[in-house]
């Protein structure tokens, strides 16, 4: 484990940082030097699967906070990879762009990677064989600690998702992806895997346990990660024991009642495929 922080500490920001920039009323310590010892998260998975799909945050502003990450953007508008700085926006059509600096962010979460723990893989039929492979990493090393992974590998196969945007008055999540989820399977592909691990007491603030976006290795495809297999492959963790929570300085965001137990749309959310989605009442 990385320098002499070895306690399990969650410093949450519930009040949000102060101003990132002018007007937006975010905390003034986003302008402290970069702490590569922290979770940086925008806003919450819950107020997402609500339908908040705005944001006061720009993609600028989230790689001061971190260069490694996953999320989404103003209304629902794809999936977002953030991978070596840049903010990588995976569109409808299944095609990456760099995101503008200026483009919003509803929700995000993101590090500055520090490689602490190599797992090797061999013959990861599935992804629930790869979050087994994680999670002994994980168990062994700390399970309320937070993980950022790294998966640069060629994927026998894998099948992900994105999804075109949505205008305001916003949907919920849930029924957002029903309508314009889009799914892509790529075979024996190269690129990159970028995943984040939240532990368990995490259930009211995100999603627990893994969370998986891709990127092509040539930038020109990716999204949220649905299935995938491979070979053999060496992922690679960020073991972090230090959280920061963004809130968005915006009514629209302050009149959601995030008490709301949302953990099936989220559930339905992260895994079902459009298919799926589309089957249930």
């Amino acid at each position: 484990m990385k320098g002499s922080i070895k306690r399990k500490v969650m410093a949450a920001s519930i009040a949000g940082l102060m101003a990132l920039g002018a007007g937006l009323g975010v905390s003034e310590s986003a302008a402290a030097p970069a702490d590569r010892e922290s979770i940086a998260q925008i806003a919450l998975l819950q107020s997402l699967a609500q339908g908040y799909f705005g944001g006061t945050i720009t993609a600028g502003e989230l790689r001061a906070m971190g260069d490694t990450g996953i999320g989404t953007f103003e209304g629902l508008n794809g999936e977002m990879i953030v991978l070596d700085g840049v903010v990588y926006q995976a569109v409808g059509d299944g095609r990456v762009i760099v995101a503008p600096d200026k483009t919003i962010i509803p929700y995000a979460t993101v590090t500055f990677f520090d490689r602490d723990i190599d797992v090797k893989l061999k013959d990861i039929k599935d992804k629930a064989a790869f979050e087994k492979v994680l999670n002994e990493a994980v168990h062994k090393h700390g399970a309320n600690s937070f993980y950022m992974v790294k998966l640069p590998a060629t994927f026998d196969s894998i099948l992900f998702r994105s999804e075109y945007g949505s205008q305001e008055p916003y949907p919920t999540l849930v029924e957002a992806l029903k309508g314009k989820q889009t799914e892509f399977t790529g075979k024996n592909i190269k690129g990159t895997l970028v995943g984040l691990y939240c532990p368990s007491y995490m259930g009211e603030l995100n999603s627990v346990g893994w969370h998986f976006h891709f990127i092509s290795e040539d930038k020109k495809q990716g999204g949220h990660i649905l299935e995938l297999s491979l070979k053999e492959g060496t992922a690679y963790l960020d073991q972090t024991d230090k959280f920061t929570m963004v809130l968005h300085n915006d009514k629209k965001f302050h009149d959601i009642n995030l008490a709301k137990d949302m953990k099936e749309d989220i559930r339905s959310a992260e895994q079902d495929t459009k298919s799926s989605l589309q089957a249930e009442k």
